[in-house]
């Protein structure tokens, strides 16, 4: 009998556990469906990047590599972000169940059926999340397409098309993640007893050990940091000195938000004016009664925040700063390149005069010299041979030697220079040597011009930093190259850098004429003798688009995933917390605070949580501009007023956003702690 009652109340439990998981989802939906939300927008982002990818567009489309190479490394960054976020807010939905299971135990659960109803939650949350996710993508993954195409100048007249891949892949994806987050709540309530369950978050956490230590060393890694960031140089270490110095900011961060706020908290409670008065009491009390939670949350806030932040500083520094990058790469329309003995100055003439008559053109602007180009390094003002030897990119450059008398006719002035004089221009930092040695030769400067017309400057320039030396006459330049070859050991007469003669031409008139135009002149070029190199700028500036535009798209998708894990943590936070303050709350209502009083207590509390993390934020963003400076120089953007800027505007309009949730988050915990 007592078996047969086991069964049936066995058969029972089964049919009633569907049901407990329906209810404990609508019963918890204030942190449920939130979750379902993130879960959602996850999946939307994720199925975007895979169908953009596997779309046969985007690799038959001319010139569209850099795009999709982009777009896979933004979807591996992807995983690296949801992957730890949906964690997070899972860690709090099962926190705020711990009482309700422990609660089913006691009533007679297993920890079976406990495991069951999991599954049974984490399905149906898997199945929502999912859905939502690739019907939302379906519908604007067209749009996003187009408007990855619009940004790196690609063909918009496209057919999108959606291919199995994509959906199987990311139903994959999530799966794992979500089989992840239920074998860590099986395992929170598994090693439980009931009682713990119930006590849930109740019991306060132990005051950390040792503040000072943990002051001292996260005041010592936020410096290191921070001197990386504002100290690095832009050469062959940039990138790991970049991620070595984000994770000592998020070390010293988390070490500095933990002491300081405790050792905060602690100089407060010490206070008999201060902390014996209703508002601050609970204030002080459930802030310290949390204190390691505390400073992991504030860190996550801080971190987002100065992530979101550097990331629209980026996008629209970028989207406001590709005129200039394109310019400065590609002054001109097309170059070409001929050995100097065998150049036919008549030929080149005439073909261009027939192209300009037959696609109806202009020639706005050409430029024609003759030049050498020596592989040289530089120690103070003094050229030798390369120093190779060092190891050290920075002190290997290209010094072009000119003619006085063509420089003058480029830049429309007179030129006359004195025996062992020259003109010296640089392409990055200016020389600033009244004296130069070139191969132990003495010679004097005459000036340093700000501009030159064939080389745009930039004094950040580090990776392509090269200097002209614009010599008297064709004497001077061949006794230079003399002392280089002698230098370099180079002793028969063919291997001897040979002059070359530059053509440099700017077009006017409509767009598809210069396209043919360049291009009938490049082909022209290749035939003829002594041709060495031609460079078809248009081309080139729109491969250049090309990847500044996925660059673009990337930058806006990762700042909306970066603010909504950001809005996310936030909103959690407070719910969570204004859960466990509750009952605090009730019995200082009981012992007369009023709704006004508890509504200060609230304010003061969030406001104290909320403008930390914005101070940490604009702080880390400050020392990371410098690093951002020089990693922008990688792609040629040398226009810091324009990134500074950028960076106050995005600060202000990240703030304004910052305080509207601040309003939203306490109008919210205000609603849970007064039980309104």
């Amino acid at each position: 009998m007592k078996q047969g009652e086991r069964a049936g109340r066995g058969v029972k439990l089964w049919k009633i556990l569907p049901g407990l998981a329906r209810r404990g989802i609508m019963s918890n939906g204030t942190v449920y469906f939130p979750y379902f939300g993130a879960g959602m927008f996850s999946v939307f982002t994720y199925f975007i990047f895979s169908s953009i990818l596997h779309n046969d567009i985007i690799k038959i489309l001319p010139k569209s590599g850099y795009a999709w190479m982009l777009l896979e490394i933004g979807r591996g960054l992807l995983c690296i972000i949801l992957l730890p976020f949906l964690f997070y807010a899972n860690s709090f939905l099962i926190k705020r169940r711990k009482n309700e299971i422990g609660l089913y135990s006691i009533l007679g659960l297993e920890k079976r059926h406990i495991g069951i109803l999991f599954f049974a939650e984490t399905v149906f949350t898997y199945a929502v999340t999912l859905a939502g996710g690739i019907v939302s993508g379906t519908v604007l993954a067209k749009l996003l397409f187009l408007l990855l195409l619009r940004m790196t100048g690609l063909p918009v007249d496209v057919k999108f098309v959606f291919y199995p891949e994509a959906f199987a892949e990311t139903a994959v994806f999530f799966s794992w993640v979500y089989a992840f987050n239920l074998i860590y709540n099986l395992m929170q309530v598994g090693k439980a007893r009931p009682a713990e369950l119930l006590s849930g978050g109740k019991k306060g956490e132990k005051e950390p050990r040792f503040l000072g230590f943990y002051a001292a060393a996260g005041g010592l890694a936020l410096g290191m940091g921070y001197r990386l960031s504002i100290a690095g140089k832009m050469d062959s270490n940039i990138f790991i000195n970049f991620f070595l110095a984000v994770f000592l900011v998020i070390v010293g961060t988390y070490l500095l938000f933990t002491s300081g706020s405790v050792a905060f908290l602690k100089a407060l409670k010490k206070s008999r004016k201060i902390y014996y008065t209703p508002s601050n009491f609970i204030t002080i009390s459930g802030m310290l009664k949390r204190m390691k939670k505390n400073a992991a949350s504030l860190v996550n806030i801080c971190i987002f925040s100065t992530m979101v932040i550097i990331t629209l500083i980026c996008t629209s520094s970028l989207y406001l700063g590709l005129d200039g990058i394109l310019n400065f790469n590609y002054p001109f329309d097309m170059d070409a390149y001929f050995t100097e003995k065998e150049f036919s100055r008549q030929a080149v003439e005439n073909k261009l005069k027939e192209l300009e008559r037959e696609y109806g053109l202009e020639i706005k602007e050409r430029v024609e010299y003759k030049r050498v180009s020596l592989g040289c390094g530089k120690e103070g003002n003094a050229f030798r041979t390369k120093f190779a030897e060092r190891g050290r990119q920075q002190d290997n450059f290209r010094v072009y030697l000119l003619l006085a008398e063509e420089y003058g006719r480029m830049e429309n002035r007179v030129v006359e220079l004195d025996e062992d004089e020259v003109i010296i221009y640089s392409r990055a930092e200016d020389f600033g040597y009244e004296e130069a040695y070139f191969m132990g030769k003495r010679l004097k400067v005459r000036e340093e011009p700000a501009e030159m017309k064939i080389m745009p400057k930039a004094g950040k320039n580090d990776l392509e930093g090269g200097y002209v030396l614009i010599v008297r006459d064709l004497e001077a330049m061949e006794e230079l190259v003399n002392l280089w070859t002698a230098a370099c050991g180079i002793e028969e007469p063919a291997d001897f850098p040979e002059p070359v003669h530059a053509l440099r031409v700017d077009l006017e008139g409509e767009e598809g004429a210069k396209e043919k135009f360049i291009e009938e002149f490049g082909n022209w070029c290749e035939a003829q003798p002594g041709y060495m190199r031609f460079g078809n700028n248009p081309e080139n500036r729109k491969r250049t688009q090309e990847m500044m535009g996925g660059l673009l798209f990337i930058g806006i998708l990762f700042s909306l995933i970066f603010f909504m894990c950001l809005i996310l943590i936030m909103y959690y936070k407070q719910i969570s917390e204004g859960f466990e303050d509750k009952e605090g709350f009730e019995v200082m209502k009981k012992v007369g605070m009023d709704g006004d009083e508890i509504r200060g207590t609230v304010h003061k509390q969030i406001l104290l949580v909320f403008f930390l993390p914005l101070f940490g934020a604009v702080l880390h963003t400050a020392a990371g501009l410098f690093m951002v400076d020089k990693l922008f120089g990688a792609i040629y953007f040398f226009n810091t007023r324009l990134l500074v800027s950028c960076a106050a505007g995005m600060v202000l309009i990240f703030a304004a956003i910052y305080g509207l949730s601040y309003l939203y988050t306490a109008r919210t915990y205000y609603g849970i702690v007064s039980g309104e």
